[in-house]
């Protein structure tokens, strides 16, 4: 048995996909050139814009969005307090601003497509049939996977970055948002169709309202694995917070690394917080 194993031949999956690679790359080189260029562009003026703003007065913006948000409670609201001074303390300030740009920029990107597919997969059993193991692919794939087409498409840099945390932070709000407007009563489906809505009428105003819950989870899972691509975008020249991480990482530098790396997780609770409150019925 083993010996009719070994006769078969590899499939050559491996230079199929590097011969795809290379025929993307060569034809697609403009357009793929131009998203670089622009794109680093843009995010490069959003953190200078994050950055020229006094850091006094965007941490009382946090903590007053924090505090009413939280619905005037002074948890979360004393935790941002403390939590973004202490980064300020520590000079990593203008890096949290670059991760803001990366997590940011990767999370609009993932909601602006996770959801219209969400809503394809919804109303289709063929595109959810399609759609469900592409979902398994890019969620059970290790992320460090993902930085090789982005570099190959874009370079090194932040826009690699943002293109490898989209593709990993995708798939929770398609498929949050597919399952919530599934789970929406069939009743009120059918009551909306009796009195004549069209199909715009009922996503928007029955369907989407009903499963805001659902979609909002979605969403806040998404966010959190933009930040949670941060150290691996740091491997391609993404800047923030990732990149600090792994400098200490490279140099055995203990102290730096747990530095960098409690900034992560402040930002990452405030980040979480934040969202979720989003969907707290009870928010003021």
């Amino acid at each position: 048995m083993n010996k009719f194993l070994d006769n078969i031949p590899a499939i050559p999956l491996g230079p199929w996909v590097e011969s795809v690679m290379d025929w993307l790359t060569s034809n697609f080189s403009v357009f793929f050139n131009l998203i670089q260029k622009n794109g680093k562009l843009l995010m490069n003026q959003v953190t200078d814009l994050l950055v020229s703003i006094p850091p006094i007065i965007l941490i009382l913006l946090v903590v007053i969005l924090a505090f009413f948000i939280t619905g005037k409670k002074f948890g979360l609201a004393t935790f941002s307090l403390i939590g973004l001074l202490f980064i300020y303390n520590q000079g990593l300030w203008t890096h949290l601003m670059e991760t803001t740009t990366l997590v940011l920029f990767s999370s609009i990107i993932s909601i602006i497509l996770g959801i219209p597919l969400g809503i394809l997969m919804s109303k289709s059993t063929v595109a959810e049939n399609v759609i469900k193991p592409i979902l398994d692919f890019m969620q059970t794939m290790p992320g460090f996977v993902y930085l090789i087409p982005a570099v190959a498409f874009f370079g090194i840099g932040i826009v690699p970055g943002v293109f490898a945390s989209v593709i990993f932070a995708l798939p929770p709000t398609v498929r949050m948002t597919n399952l919530g407007i599934r789970q929406v009563p069939k009743e009120l489906v059918e009551a909306a169709d009796s009195y004549g809505s069209t199909s715009n009428q009922k996503l928007f105003k029955v369907e989407i309202p009903l499963a805001k819950s659902t979609i909002m989870a979605g969403i806040n899972q998404t966010v959190m694995l933009s930040l949670s691509m941060v150290v691996t975008a740091s491997m391609i020249g993404a800047p923030g917070l990732g990149r600090e991480v792994l400098t200490a990482l490279q140099r055995t530098q203990v102290g730096n690394g747990f530095v960098a790396g409690l900034g992560l997780v402040i930002f990452a609770i405030i980040i979480d917080r934040l969202t979720q409150s989003f969907n707290n019925k009870k928010t003021v």
